[in-house]
């Protein structure tokens, strides 16, 4: 076997941040088991994300030039390929919608076992000791993989992007699609609710949850961001109420944010929220519950009523 191979993923011309993310963990249990780092692009632009992939803790980039965007049977058909001919000991995809869509394929292809929604993986005593939060993201779960080869699925944001300055070889794989078993093709892509800012970019968010209690209290949040500059979101109960619209939503059906600063008002941290923002750099916090779950992965934390915390806010940066 020749250790840990990652699939990386991009969408419209564009690597996702998951796919540097990959890169971290792979390295990690690479190094647990004295092997090395593959890391394999399909489609797209294989040159240019093969240059972009090439980071700290690559050994070797296979680039498989078929098609522009995911496609589920080419991506089962090239990955169950790869791994027949590096025979890594695990297989690494996120935890997205797309690596969700092909790799129980290719584990039942290669009859592997599967371990999905990750947010740790480790070498233990020559065991993979896979790690999932339960309990609405109340405790973490260690799981041992009872056989190697396996394929596992990492959420985004566990894991820090790998760092620039890799030297690792470029390689053009070896792999043969069958057309005939291809059932679909992607045509274009339709923007849904894209609304008038992208809160992925945003440096500072300020989020707003089921606390806020009525619709007429967005004003003040919105003060809150008039003073500060920041941008706001909010978690899914607020758009399902219709008060924000999607391109807003934080979390594992809205979007992932990685800000300098996450302000979250009245949210009490589902596991689905913590989700798409814990890559936050600093998280700040505001419930009147302690025992809330946002304050588990806080940086700072307020016990308090937000009517009363948020006028103090502005008073201060005002």
């Amino acid at each position: 076997m020749s250790g840990v191979l990652a699939v990386a993923e991009h969408r419209q011309g564009e690597l996702r941040d998951v796919s540097y993310q990959l890169i971290t963990a792979a390295r990690r249990l690479a190094d647990d088991l004295d092997s090395a780092v593959h890391v394999a692009i399909i489609g797209g632009e294989p040159s240019t994300f093969a240059a972009q992939l090439d980071r700290e803790g690559v050994d070797v980039v296979h680039t498989v030039a078929e098609g522009d965007e995911f496609n589920h049977d080419v991506y089962t058909q090239a990955v169950e390929q790869l791994c027949d001919q590096l025979e890594p000991e695990v297989l690494v995809t996120p935890n997205s919608v797309n690596g969700l869509d092909y790799a129980p394929a290719v584990a039942r292809g290669l009859d592997w076992p599967i371990v999905t929604n990750l947010v740790g993986a480790r070498i233990e005593e020559g065991s993979l000791i896979a790690t999932r939060e339960r309990y609405g993201s109340k405790v973490e779960a260690d799981l041992e993989v009872a056989e190697l080869p396996c394929l596992l699925t990492l959420r985004e944001g566990e894991w820090d992007p790998a760092p620039d300055g890799g030297h690792a070889e470029i390689r053009e794989a070896d792999v043969s699609i069958d057309g005939s078993a291809v059932g679909s093709t992607v045509t274009g892509f339709e923007a849904v609710a894209a609304g008038d800012v992208d809160i992925s970019e945003a440096e500072f968010l300020v989020s707003i949850g089921r606390g806020i209690d009525e619709e007429e209290n967005l004003e003040l949040i919105e003060e809150l961001c008039d003073v500060t500059g920041a941008t706001l979101s909010a978690s899914r109960p607020i758009v399902d109420n219709g008060w924000l619209p999607p391109n807003r939503q934080v979390g594992q059906s809205g979007k992932t944010v990685t800000p300098d600063v996450y302000l979250a008002i009245g949210i009490s941290g589902a596991v689905q929220h913590l989700a798409g923002m814990k890559g936050a750099e600093t998280i700040v916090a505001i419930n009147t519950d302690p025992d809330a779950p946002i304050f588990d992965v806080a940086d700072y934390g307020v016990v308090g009523d937000l009517f009363e915390v948020v006028p103090e806010l502005i008073d201060a940066f005002e």
